[in-house]
């Protein structure tokens, strides 16, 4: 067998055992979402915005999510570039300015070191609204580094739920010559998003909740019961 999947394999069957409680607890705020028709917000800067992003418009999963996809989190305006504005202070205000947010609502925060600014001043504020705040995170590196938020504060000490991604320092799982690769926070990070979205289904439906799911475009039988997602959400979605 490839020996990344070997080690991917290894640390999903970790995060299960390690994290069942906090997976439940998260599932059941999403279902809440659902049963109360609020929504589920997603943010993740750098490579984390993908792991946001897997639960936006997606097909086969639930339609109530808002990915903040503002140009500041955003890597297409460069690598470098991003890197460095996840680091400053004062940007999320900005972008919180930009979204519709409800204290009802739901905000999953992801970020594997859990050290930069904005994912931080996000998760302080949206627990000042009065939001649940979910984060992923890897907690051997967050607690291994200092903050790079003026507060000295992580994400994980923030949040209302943490789910410890298990992904060690640095992100690689595989070593040679003293150089760390093959990066495994976004499948794990996408594997967490898609446990918390279908146990929410589950436990919406065991309860007679109407749960609205995306279904595939290019499968033409269900392709109207999207745009009827799109028409009840496109006022608190930005991006629909």
């Amino acid at each position: 067998m490839f020996e990344y999947v070997e080690k991917i394999n290894s640390l999903v069957s970790r995060l299960v055992s390690t994290q069942e409680e906090a997976l439940i607890q998260a599932s059941k705020l999403v279902a809440d979402t659902i049963k109360n028709d609020r929504i589920v917000h997603t943010i993740g800067t750098g490579h984390s915005q993908m792991v946001a992003m897997e639960m936006f418009g997606r097909a086969s999963n639930i339609a109530n999510v808002n990915t903040i996809m503002d140009d500041l989190v955003l890597l297409a305006g460069g690598a470098r570039k991003s890197a460095e504005i996840e680091q400053v202070s004062g940007l999320a205000e900005i972008i919180w300015k930009n979204y519709l947010f409800d204290e009802s609502d739901v905000i999953i925060i992801i970020s594997n070191s859990g050290r930069n600014a904005i994912p931080i001043e996000m998760a302080i504020k949206a627990k000042k609204e009065g939001l649940k705040v979910i984060a992923i995170t890897s907690l051997e590196q967050s607690k291994k580094y200092a903050s790079k938020h003026e507060s000295g504060k992580k994400l994980y000490e923030i949040a209302d739920i943490v789910i410890d991604n298990q992904v060690p320092p640095g992100d690689g799982i595989l070593n040679a010559k003293g150089k760390l690769y093959g990066p495994a926070s976004s499948v794990l990070g996408i594997i967490i998003v898609n446990i918390l979205s279908t146990e929410a289904i589950k436990l919406s439906m065991a309860k007679g909740v109407e749960v609205p799911i995306f279904q595939s475009q290019n499968i033409d039988e269900t392709g109207a019961n999207n745009n009827s997602l799109y028409d009840r959400l496109e006022s608190r979605i930005k991006h629909f």
